[in-house]
């Protein structure tokens, strides 16, 4: 079964490195988005099985996106991006229904294994 997955950064260097990385391990990017509302919407319209998705984006920050995804589906995965020195926000975001999260600047392994880890997946 293929595992969909939905990236939002609003770096698309970082969305680049991420989908290769997923990719490269199985999984299907099934949309990117560049801002917390394209994440809304991206999500209303792939239903992806996971979602990684960055704190900090213009517009609409990934903590807004992420109450607005949880609150269309409760059962959401969504893990978190965040540079280091934002512990508060990580805190944050798992009260709002984060799985997990991932540190930048972080390695392919720590992001296929936050994957797996909230899909409970080898």
């Amino acid at each position: 079964m293929a595992i969909d997955v939905l990236l939002a950064d609003d770096l698309a260097f970082i969305r680049n490195v991420l989908r290769d990385t997923l990719s490269g391990a199985g999984f299907n990017v099934v949309g990117e988005a560049g801002t917390g509302e394209e994440a809304i919407e991206l999500f209303a319209e792939t239903r992806p099985d996971v979602v990684l998705m960055d704190i900090t984006m213009p517009r609409m920050d990934g903590l807004d996106a992420l109450r607005a995804i949880r609150a269309a589906d409760d059962s959401a995965c969504v893990i978190m991006c965040t540079a280091l020195g934002q512990e508060r926000l990580i805190s944050e975001a798992i009260g709002a229904g984060a799985r997990d999260f991932i540190v930048k600047p972080f390695t392919p392994d720590r992001v296929v294994a936050a994957v797996k880890t909230v899909l409970n997946i080898g």
